[in-house]
C-alpha cells in the first residue's frame, strides 16, 4: 500500500482519493480553501463538490500541501489546469526524488499555451511525471462505476507503477508512453464538447453534435500532428473516448456551459451558473493561438473561440462552419 498526497479537493480530486482509499492506500487530501477543508473534516462530506460520498477512513484532510505530502510516494495533482503552475511551485519544496507526480488537469496554459508536463519538467526537470486522463466522470468513480482511464509517461516505469496503484475492479487503467497525445485529447475535446452543448442549446439534433465530433476529432489529430503525438492516440480513451463522455452527458461542465450559451446566455453567465471551473473556456484560447502559431487550420475551435468571446454568436458560428468551401475529408 502506497501514501498518496492528493493537491486539490475538487469532485475529481475527490473522487480519485476516495478509490486509493477504497483500495486500502493511505491518503492525504487538501485544497487551497481552509473552510472547504474544515468542513470535509467535520463532515467527511465533500458536500461543495461531491455530496452524498462519504469520505473513507483511510482519507486525511491535510491543511497545508507539506503535511499532504510528507512522506507520500505519490503526489496527486487535481488543480484546474490554469492553477496547475501555482500549485506544483508550492509543492516543489515538499517533492522528494522519489515521489512520481501524477497530473489528472486538462488543459493548456494560456500565455505559456504549454501543457501541464511542459510546466512541470520547466519547474523541476527531474519531476517524475504521469498524465493520468480518460473519459471518467468524478460522479461515477466516486460511485464504483465501471471506468477506463488511461497513465500516460515517458518513463513506462513510471506509468506501469501508477497503473499498479490505481486498478481496481470497477476502475481500469492502461498505459502509454503519448504524453503529448494524451494531454492534447484531454484538453481539447472540452473545446468540442463546449460546442456540442451549444449546438444542443440552440435546439440542433444529433446529426450536427455527431458532425461537430467527427471533425471535432479531425481538428485534434491536426493539431497533435503538428506538435509531435502520436495520432493513434486519439482514437483511443483519451481522444476518441473522452470526446463521447463530454460530448453527451450532462455530468461535463463544458457541455451544460456549452447549453446555456447556445440558449442565449453570455459566456460569463453561463460559467457562472456551471458553478465550477469550466475548462473548454481557456483552452479554446490558447488551442486557438497553438493552432495559429502551427500554421494549421482548426475552424470549430476558431469559431468556438469566437463565440465564447462574443465575436460571433452561436447561430453565426454555425452558418460559418457550414458555409466553408468544399474539403476532402481525410485531409488531416
Amino acid at each position: 500500500m502506497k501514501k498518496i498526497g492528493v493537491i486539490g479537493a475538487g469532485s475529481f480530486g475527490t473522487a480519485l482519493a476516495q478509490t486509493l482509499a477504497d483500495k486500502g492506500h493511505s491518503v492525504r487530501l487538501t485544497s487551497v480553501t481552509r473552510s472547504h477543508l474544515e468542513e470535509m473534516a467535520e463532515s467527511r462530506e465533500n458536500s461543495r463538490y461531491l455530496p452524498g460520498i462519504k469520505l473513507n477512513d483511510n482519507i486525511e484532510i491535510a491543511y497545508s500541501t507539506e503535511e499532504a505530502l510528507e512522506g507520500a510516494d505519490i503526489a496527486l495533482f487535481a488543480a484546474p489546469a490554469q492553477k496547475f503552475r501555482s500549485a506544483f511551485e508550492n509543492a516543489i519544496p515538499f517533492l522528494e526524488d522519489n515521489m512520481i507526480v501524477v497530473n489528472v488537469a486538462k488543459g493548456i496554459e494560456v500565455g505559456s499555451l504549454m501543457r501541464m508536463s511542459e510546466i512541470a519538467k520547466l519547474l523541476k526537470p527531474d519531476t517524475k511525471y504521469v498524465v493520468l486522463s480518460g473519459p471518467s466522470h468524478a460522479e461515477e468513480i466516486a460511485r464504483k462505476m465501471p471506468t477506463t482511464i488511461v497513465v500516460a509517461s515517458d518513463h513506462m516505469e513510471y506509468a506501469e507503477e501508477v497503473q499498479d496503484v490505481f486498478m481496481t475492479e470497477r476502475l481500469r487503467v492502461y498505459t502509454n508512453d503519448d504524453v503529448c497525445g494524451v494531454e492534447l485529447g484531454g484538453a481539447l475535446k472540452n473545446i468540442i464538447a463546449l460546442g456540442a452543448g451549444i449546438s444542443d442549446g440552440i435546439g440542433y439534433g444529433d446529426n450536427a453534435k455527431a458532425a461537430l465530433m467527427t471533425r471535432g476529432i479531425t481538428e485534434m489529430c491536426r493539431l497533435g500532428k503538428a506538435l509531435g503525438a502520436d495520432i493513434a492516440t486519439f482514437a483511443g480513451l483519451t481522444g476518441v473516448g473522452d470526446l463521447i463522455v463530454t460530448c453527451t452527458s450532462m455530468h461535463s461542465r463544458n457541455r451544460r456551459c456549452g447549453i446555456m450559451i447556445g440558449e442565449g446566455l453570455k459566456p460569463a453567465e453561463a460559467v457562472e451558473k456551471v458553478g465550477m471551473v469550466v475548462e473548454g473556456m481557456t483552452t479554446a484560447e490558447a488551442a486557438y493561438e497553438l493552432a495559429d502559431r502551427a500554421g494549421i487550420e482548426m475552424p470549430i475551435t476558431e469559431a468556438i473561440y469566437s463565440c465564447i468571446k462574443e465575436k460571433i454568436t452561436a447561430a453565426e458560428a454555425v452558418s460559418l462552419l457550414m458555409g466553408r468551401d468544399r474539403k476532402n475529408e481525410k485531409n488531416i
